[in-house]
């Protein structure tokens, strides 16, 4: 039996991993009465899953995570994998083999030790994180959103600082967020709604929460048309979002952020959103070929460049389509090149001497929550025939079906709508913004 091993369980890593379960625990192995041809193990330093471009919400409180998470454990089991807690130390690729460091409790007792798991296809699927662009401050003093548990430190210091509004201590507080993307622009949108929700519960009035977006190009959304970045500059203007663009943050402070004109913009809560990269210690993984920005260099097959027997997706993969396009940093591509894994992985299981598929990056283009049921975005490729820009309600409708097209490739459509249907009907029995 082959062991396939798969670090990270976010969009790309998860859904690998469900297909190959399936595949090989449920698929025609299981109808001749066969053993499976290769154990599927995913490997995540957490407990429970949630999707990466809810984390705004998980953050304002918009998102109960404690609901909309997904249990690794439970998944693997109803999907034909295996799940190992922990997070990855080394990698030993002559042996091949990985090491996990020790799992421990909170208050540091070790619960699990340091282990080692044999493979014979290692994928890499283990996401990014934020880049500070070595910008003084920065590592000290921001908050980052780049995990469910960084999402929930950023709630309670929210609800601290509420507090504080409910109570009279402060006038008001000031946030300020640096980087004008996709993370940036929704943080903001759902900050000043999660003061008008917490204005049903409570004397904080709209505007006692004073935003700041800090964006160093001259619009935001720069990945999306300028057009956009302007509507959405626009809007956020409009609800109290103070917009500053084509300006460059030198130094981030307890009290704020200062900027290379000298500037000093007060916080209480800061938040970095400028940029991504792939976790630093893949330049230290036993000599894996990687990028400046520490991705894994990959084949248009996803296999490693120096390594056969390693595969990488998502944001830590560097990687250049069977066109030659430079496959961006963003859910719908690891989604992608979960499928193409899973594919190649399948024909060399089954058959070692089968070509591999290339990968190719179709882009359905963007979209950009604005809270509530306006987003701007525009639609491309498999969606519509050349590109269509759309913004307000149908930008909504379109932004929420995408995590459902998540559910649905890890549970199915009808598990998918239930899950809907579920949240819904929390909508009528759940305050409007969790309050813990």
């Amino acid at each position: 039996m082959k062991k396939i091993v798969i670090i990270g369980g976010g969009a790309g890593g998860l859904q690998l991993a469900t297909s190959l379960g399936r595949h090989f625990s449920f698929g025609r192995f299981r109808r001749q009465n066969k053993s499976p041809a290769a154990q599927i193990t995913l490997v995540d330093k957490n407990r429970t899953h949630i999707w990466k471009p809810l984390l705004h919400q998980v953050a304002t409180g918009a998102l109960d995570s404690s609901l909309d998470a997904l249990n690794y454990q439970v998944h693997a089991r109803a999907n034909g994998f295996q799940f190992e807690l922990g997070s990855l130390q080394g990698l030993d690729r002559e042996n091949k083999t990985v090491e996990l460091a020790e799992v421990c409790s909170e208050d540091g007792t070790p619960l699990v030790p340091a282990r080692k798991l044999e493979y014979d296809y290692l994928v890499f699927a283990l996401g990014s994180q934020s880049n500070d662009f070595h910008t003084p401050g920065v590592r000290d003093c921001c908050q980052f959103l780049d995990s469910a548990e960084q999402a929930q430190k950023f709630h309670t210091r929210l609800l601290d600082q509420f507090l504080q509004l409910e109570s009279r201590v402060a006038e008001s507080v000031h946030i300020a967020i640096v980087g004008g993307g996709a993370t940036g622009v929704e943080l903001a949108a759902e900050l000043v709604d999660a003061v008008h929700e917490m204005g049903h519960y409570g004397r904080i009035k709209n505007g006692d929460l004073k935003v700041t977006l800090i964006e160093a190009g001259p619009h935001l959304l720069p990945a999306l048309p300028q057009r956009l970045g302007n509507s959405s500059q626009k809007e956020l203007t409009k609800i109290g979002v103070r917009v500053l663009t084509s300006t460059q943050v030198a130094e981030a402070t307890q009290a704020g952020f200062i900027t290379k004109e000298g500037e000093e913009i007060p916080a209480a809560i800061r938040v970095w959103a400028a940029g991504v990269k792939a976790p630093d210690f893949l330049q230290q993984l036993d000599g894996l070929a990687v990028n400046p920005r520490n991705q894994i260099e990959v084949e248009t097959t996803l296999r490693s460049k120096n390594d056969s027997a390693i595969f990488a997706l998502g944001d830590c993969a560097g990687c250049e389509d069977s066109n030659g396009v430079r496959v961006p940093p963003r859910a719908q591509s690891a989604q992608q090149m979960a499928k193409t894994a899973s594919a190649n992985l399948i024909r060399l299981i089954e058959n070692p001497e089968a070509e591999l598929e290339p990968f190719t990056y179709k882009d359905h283009g963007s979209l950009v929550s604005l809270s509530k049921f306006d987003a701007v975005g525009n639609l491309m490729g498999g969606l519509v025939k050349g590109s269509l820009t759309i913004e307000g309600r149908l930008a909504g409708l379109a932004y929420r079906s995408l995590y459902r097209m998540h559910l649905a490739a890890l549970h199915g459509w009808p598990k998918a709508m239930l899950l809907y249907v579920i949240g819904q009907a929390n909508r009528f029995v759940k305050p409007r913004l969790k309050m813990h």
